[in-house]
């Protein structure tokens, strides 16, 4: 029998653009501000938690492991064991998942999961050569030699690579996140327009919604450019000024003749989430109040070039093994990396000859009503910290169940590499 899952308590840290106010705090203090709010927030003894499970893609070259960094720097005892989770943009979700099956393999009653990215401090890396003339350089010995070793070097190996776009880039299909997101535009027909249409979407809801999202938001103290510091108590990326209009504006980045633009794909962004787990044994031992369960979750693979339809697979997969799909969930809340993508989605679920061919389904699956979509704005408005969007949106959408006194939320997310996440949950 499998054990009830709760999510029993949650913050985050404000999302700021990459290069921001953020900017200062590495992978691992960000976690620990989310993790160490957290555990103020439910005044748990550190001691009861079996397992520290942090998702995080840029792994930081200086706090290997950074979930059991971020354990030890927030005061959890060093007998507790910790864990990072990649599974590229479902890194945060992988973490909520991964603690899922440890209980239900009865390997633990309590766990603090979450995600944390500080894309800011992704590094700048140097070529295979010029890294082998700085290896030959420390070998060298006497002067001459190195001298000699040092006048290998040319201009051109002083250029580095930018470990952010080379993380952005699928090697299996040869293409960036972007230039995916491209394809699917054209397959789907979905324009510029609607594109522009949808962002502007993201950033009025996110807007509206400020002062709900705050709930989930603990202040950061970060220092600023002039070594000062500062308080970061809000979301920075929605704009209350956006415009169709200066969306229109802006040019495509991936291709000459695209239509995905900075404007509507997802802001690159720091920030980190913590969640706290506990099955039902727990939370009656402890004294944990309930946000509300997780219902199940489902991974699904699809081609790496079409990675954006990954909710689709991932959906139909759960619609297959949970017997729920998406007119069963009061809120949907689908990872917005890209609006091209997004849409894509919406129409490919909407689809009867794509759920058919696809997806072997006899009928399509049903889109989902905007009333139901993303209702507080999505990565487009508010950024896409890639290692803890999935731990936010789970966040997110149960905190929104409560406010509308609602049951069921579904949660999803593509991945690059060609993969999606769904997630349900019901609240308490």
């Amino acid at each position: 029998m499998k054990e009830q899952i709760h999510i029993v308590g949650g913050v985050r840290t404000p999302f700021c653009k990459a290069g921001g106010d953020l900017a200062d705090k590495s992978s691992a203090d960000l976690g620990v501000d989310a993790t160490k709010a957290l555990l103020a927030r439910t005044h748990l003894d550190p001691g009861v938690i079996d397992e520290v499970i942090f998702g995080c893609v840029g792994q930081p070259i200086d706090s290997s492991n950074v979930a059991r960094v971020i354990a030890l720097r927030s005061g959890i005892p060093e007998e507790v064991p910790a864990v990072t989770t990649h599974r590229n943009c479902a890194s945060g979700m992988e973490a909520i998942t991964h603690a899922i099956d440890l209980a239900n393999a009865r390997r633990g009653q309590v766990f603090l999961v979450g995600g944390t990215e500080s894309m800011s401090n992704m590094p700048l890396l140097f070529n295979r050569r010029t890294a082998g003339k700085f290896a030959r350089l420390a070998k060298a010995k006497g002067v001459g030699r190195k001298i000699a070793a040092m006048a290998r070097f040319r201009t051109s190996d002083f250029r580095p690579q930018i470990a952010l776009r080379l993380g952005l880039h699928d090697p299996t299909c040869n293409l960036n996140m972007g230039q995916t997101a491209e394809l699917l535009a054209r397959e789907f027909n979905v324009s510029r327009e609607e594109q522009d249409r949808f962002a502007l979407r993201s950033h009025r809801l996110a807007v509206a919604s400020a002062n709900r999202l705050a709930s989930e938001i603990e202040p950061s103290y970060a220092k600023d450019q002039k070594s000062r510091f500062q308080v970061v108590d809000a979301d920075v990326g929605p704009r209350e000024k956006q415009s169709e209009e200066a969306l229109g504006r802006l040019r495509p980045v991936f291709e000459k003749d695209g239509t995905v633009t900075p404007g509507n794909a997802s802001q690159v962004t720091d920030g980190a989430v913590t969640l706290l787990l506990a099955t039902e044994k727990a939370c009656h031992k402890h004294n944990l109040m309930s946000l509300g369960r997780v219902v199940g979750h489902c991974y699904a693979g699809c081609e790496p070039e079409r990675m954006g339809l990954g909710p689709v697979h991932a959906i139909a997969r759960s619609q297959l093994e949970l017997g729920l799909s998406p007119e069963d969930a009061d809120l949907v809340e689908i990872n917005e990396a890209f609006a091209a993508q997004v849409l894509a989605v919406q129409k490919a679920m909407d689809s009867a000859r794509f759920c058919r061919e696809r997806l072997d389904l006899p009928a399509a699956i049903g889109s989902v009503p905007s009333e139901k979509l993303n209702v507080n704005g999505g990565a487009i408005a508010l950024g896409h910290p890639v290692g803890a969007s999935g731990a936010r949106l789970a966040l997110t959408t149960l905190k929104e169940l409560h406010r509308r006194k609602a049951k069921r939320g579904l949660v999803s997310l593509c991945v690059g590499g060609g993969q999606g996440g769904a997630l349900w949950l019901e609240a308490a």
